[in-house]
């Protein structure tokens, strides 16, 4: 038979909210990067808006491993 209670653990680790809070967290950041893009004209802006936007989208893939985990 199936061991429900492992399920059941998964399950629960999944639905954690705090995963989808760091993937809130991981989309606004990723939203400043974006926005940045179009805000200044100096020169390094390219380049830290797209740092930002990199530091977004590996916090959300991070979260959403962890919720397929």
């Amino acid at each position: 038979m199936e061991d429900t209670s492992n399920n059941n653990n998964s399950t629960t680790e999944a639905n954690d909210p705090s995963h989808y809070t760091t993937i809130t967290v991981g989309i606004v950041i990723g939203l400043i990067g974006i926005f940045l893009r179009f805000t200044g004209t100096w020169p390094m802006i390219d380049i830290v808006s797209n740092i930002i936007w990199v530091v977004g989208i590996i916090i959300c893939l991070r979260s959403v491993l962890k919720i397929l985990k």
